[in-house]
């Protein structure tokens, strides 16, 4: 397992997406999945840096493990501000055009449809947001 602390700041965003796609790099992830977790990491740091400290100031924890058989990558973001379960809001209703959607929502909608698996717990003080995703590309039946 891999970690990096870092300042819960929009402006941190571009130091945890090159950690986690250099631990990326080095299963040989293909790219495909990479740009999707990308896409994952963007959404889920930006908003601890947005949202998670009131005043804004904090800590952000992001822990990248591995799994082996299939190849699965767990990424885990912890931070010590207000508790705050993002699996609990109601999933947008996406058959409504943009106009008839209430803003929000939709960044964690992504992220539960790319990744196989979310959890969040609250513990000892801290936001503890778990996400995993298999790494191989499953073959195509002819």
């Amino acid at each position: 397992m891999k970690e990096i602390e870092i300042e819960a700041k929009a402006e941190k965003l571009y130091e945890v997406q090159t950690f986690v796609d250099g631990e990326l790099e080095r299963v040989a992830c293909p790219m495909k999945i990479q740009n999707q977790i990308d896409l994952v990491v963007e959404e889920i740091f930006i908003n601890i840096a947005s949202y998670a400290y009131a005043p804004p100031g904090g800590k952000a924890m992001v822990r990248v493990e591995f799994l082996e058989e299939p190849l699965t990558i767990t990424l885990c973001f912890l931070d010590g501000g207000e508790p705050y379960d993002p699996l609990a809001k109601e999933d947008p209703d996406v058959t409504l055009s943009a106009e008839d959607r209430p803003i929000g929502g939709l960044g964690i909608f992504l992220v539960k449809k790319i990744m196989d698996d979310i959890q969040y717990e609250y513990k000892d003080g801290r936001n503890i947001l778990t996400l995993k995703k298999q790494l191989v590309l499953k073959d195509k039946k002819s």
